[in-house]
C-alpha cells in the first residue's frame, strides 16, 4: 500500500501533525552527523522552517518520514560544510592561537572525537546521496533493502556505493594517520 501524499502547501494544523510526528526522528538524524544536540536542533528548526516556507506550487510529498529523513541529513551536511569553510581562516589571524604551547600528542590524535569530526569532514565531502548512504547504514543501523526503498534506487546500487565509499574512506583515514603523526 502507498503511502498517502502529503501538499506541498501544509496547513499550520497539519504542520504541527508532521512536526509531532517526525521531529524525534528528524532530530535522531541529525545528531547522528553532526554529533551535537545543539546543531540537531538547528537542523531540526531549518528542516521544519523549510517545510512552512516551501512553495505551494511544489511536487507533493509521498513520503513524509522519509522525505524529512532526507532533509534532514542534507541540512546537516550543510551545516558541517559550512562549519569547514569558516576553519579555512587566513594565518596571520591563527598566529595568537599558534604561538600557544602545544600539547597534542600521538595519542590524542587517535581520540574517538577526533575521529568522529574526521569522519564528519570526511562524509561532508562526500556527494550528498552517498554520504546520506552512509549515515543511513553505519549511523543509523538501517538495512540495504531498507535504504534502497527510502533512497528511490536499488539494494545492489546501496551495496556496491557502500563498499566503495567505505574503501574510501579507509584509503583517506590511513593516509590522515600518516599526516597526523
Amino acid at each position: 500500500m502507498a503511502a498517502p501524499t502529503e501538499s506541498a502547501n501544509l496547513s499550520p494544523s497539519d504542520l504541527e501533525r508532521v512536526f509531532r510526528e517526525n521531529h524525534a526522528m528528524v532530530f535522531r538524524a541529525a545528531y547522528r552527523i553532526t554529533g551535537n544536540a545543539g546543531d540537531a536542533e538547528d537542523v531540526l528548526q531549518t528542516v521544519f522552517l523549510r517545510m512552512l516556507k516551501r512553495d505551494p506550487e511544489a511536487e507533493a510529498v509521498g513520503n513524509m518520514p522519509s522525505f524529512l529523513h532526507r532533509s534532514a541529513v542534507n541540512a546537516a551536511l550543510d551545516l558541517i560544510r559550512s562549519r569547514r569553510n569558516i576553519r579555512n581562516v587566513p594565518l596571520d589571524e591563527m598566529e595568537p592561537v599558534l604561538a600557544e604551547p602545544a600539547h597534542r600528542n600521538p595519542e590524542r590524535a587517535q581520540s574517538s572525537s577526533e575521529i568522529r569530526d574526521w569522519l564528519r569532514g570526511a562524509l561532508a565531502r562526500l556527494n550528498p546521496k552517498i554520504a546520506q548512504m552512509f549515515a543511513m547504514r553505519f549511523f543509523e543501523g538501517k538495512e540495504n533493502p531498507e535504504i534502497a526503498r527510502l533512497l528511490n534506487t536499488t539494494p545492489g546500487t546501496v551495496a556496491v556505493t557502500l563498499s566503495r565509499t567505505r574503501d574510501r574512506l579507509e584509503k583517506e583515514y590511513r593516509a590522515y594517520q600518516g599526516g597526523v603523526a
